[in-house]
């Protein structure tokens, strides 16, 4: 699976949970998800578990601590898929 595809996948995971419509339709991989999205850290926590389902990946307790933007998910994601 390609960036590309999982950057698709991620903004449709991460939409329901955005406070920031603005910050939502730049969304980019220099993207953070509290700062820039304004999403609450409760949510980032369903977030987590929608990528586990979507990815069928298992996130860790260190790798859910980085996940704080996009390029960090992405990034994670990809780790996770090929190890």
């Amino acid at each position: 699976m390609t960036k590309e595809e999982i950057i698709s996948k991620l903004t449709v995971i991460v939409k329901p949970y955005v406070q920031n419509e603005d910050g939502f339709k730049k969304i980019s991989e220099n993207t953070y998800f509290i700062n820039d999205l304004e999403i609450n850290s409760a949510n980032l926590v369903d977030i987590i578990l929608d990528v586990e389902d979507e990815f069928n990946v298992e996130i860790d307790n260190d790798s859910m601590e980085k996940m704080l933007s996009v390029k960090a998910t992405v990034a994670i994601i990809q780790e996770k898929m090929n190890g």
